[in-house]
């Protein structure tokens, strides 16, 4: 099958790679129609992790399912199903607290928790960015979708990821109706971060960026779009709020938040985000951030460390809540909002390519090129 695959930094490329198969009487085989380039793909193509070279990317994945193990009950053969980026077992301790995100089970390292597909650190499964993948534990993973799943299908590939992980964010900051949220970051992530808070009611939203296009999507769901590069964001959460900072917080860029100059300061937006949460209020971390990366801007920063502005949060008695989304905790309730036609995530969605023009899609989302806001690819259009 045809795959995208990992060659180094800033290097990708479409080859031949072996088809997966059922290895186990609980696995599934999908057909992949839609799988998207995400931002956390970025800090993997960008050589910022130890992804393995000759590994396939691609954890934002939906498809047909074309086969099933003999162990497999509930999910049948022409179903379409999207699929959580985290792989659990469904039956381990943290997967029957809810914490699918922390799986006990599908790590091969003891010392570790979770897995995914294509995703650094996260287990060796490949990504779903090619024509087939392999789905363990199917019955639990995959979450079938229904008659609309075709018409819809840019919609309902964001609940592999970013859709929960952006109401996760939410979810963690506390937001109930009524806050005023602040968001850091408008990619597709603090984009999802916006549209949950607005579906739970929020009265203000406001969304940090400095990229134009971005801002402007923000802005097409009722968001204020706040340029960093050409305002001080905590300025204006204040200025909204009467000095007393927005109710929540949502950090959605992760350990490679730079100022509009390009410099990186890893720590930016989380101390940016306590000066702009009230006293009480409660701040949602889902942005990527490392133990360790030696491509960081200081020494605090390659042991994945950050100049945290801890004792103003104490002071301000604010929660904060972090980690990567428990994405089965939540897709059920958005693919049935977006089956209700109440929420359309695919709003933010630019380029609609074929699998074979992924590795120019990379390159034109990691440079942030105007325009190129989400990328959705389609092996199967290039059959």
């Amino acid at each position: 099958m045809r795959a995208i695959v990992y060659d180094g930094p800033r290097e990708v490329s479409v080859k031949d790679v072996p088809d997966p198969t059922i290895e186990r009487p609980t696995d599934v085989l999908v057909r992949i129609t839609a799988t998207n380039i995400c931002g956390s793909d970025l800090h993997m193509y960008e050589g910022r992790t130890d992804f393995e070279t000759g590994r396939c990317f691609g954890h934002e994945n939906l498809g047909e399912v074309v086969e099933v193990g003999s162990g497999v009950d509930k999910v049948t053969v022409g179903e379409r199903v999207v699929l959580p980026f985290n792989i659990s077992c469904g039956f381990c301790k943290n997967c029957e607290r809810g914490f699918t995100n922390y799986c006990l089970t599908t790590h091969p390292d003891p010392q570790m928790a979770g897995a995914a597909y294509g995703f650094a650190d996260m287990g060796p499964w490949q990504g779903g960015q090619a024509e087939y993948l392999r789905v363990p534990y199917g019955d639990h993973n995959c979450l079938r979708l229904g008659e609309d799943s075709v018409d819809k299908e840019n919609d309902y590939v964001m609940v592999a990821d970013i859709f929960p992980t952006g109401y996760h964010a939410t979810e963690m900051a506390g937001v109930v109706p009524g806050d005023s949220v602040v968001i850091y970051g408008g990619g597709p992530v603090g984009l999802m971060a916006a549209l949950s808070a607005t579906i739970k009611g929020a009265s203000k939203v406001m969304v940090v960026d400095r990229h134009p296009d971005r801002l402007r999507l923000a802005e097409e769901i009722g968001a204020l779009a706040v340029d960093d590069s050409k305002v001080d964001p905590v300025e204006f959460v204040l200025d909204q709020t009467m000095a007393l900072g927005a109710d929540r917080g949502c950090e959605c860029v992760g350990y490679q938040a730079h100022d509009p100059q390009g410099t990186e300061h890893p720590n930016m937006v989380l101390n940016s985000l306590v000066k702009s949460v009230r006293f009480t209020g409660g701040i949602g971390s889902v942005g990527v951030y490392v133990p360790q990366d030696p491509g960081g801007a200081d020494d605090l920063a390659k042991n994945g460390e950050v100049a945290f502005d801890y004792g103003l949060h104490w002071f301000k008695g604010q929660s904060l809540g972090s980690g990567q989304c428990p994405v089965k905790r939540y897709n059920r309730r958005l693919r049935d909002l977006i089956a209700a036609d109440k929420a359309t995530p695919s709003w933010i969605v630019s380029h609609d390519l074929p699998l074979e023009q992924g590795p120019d899609a990379y390159q034109h989302f990691d440079n942030r090129d105007d325009g190129w806001t989400k990328v959705v690819l389609h092996p199967a259009a290039s059959n």
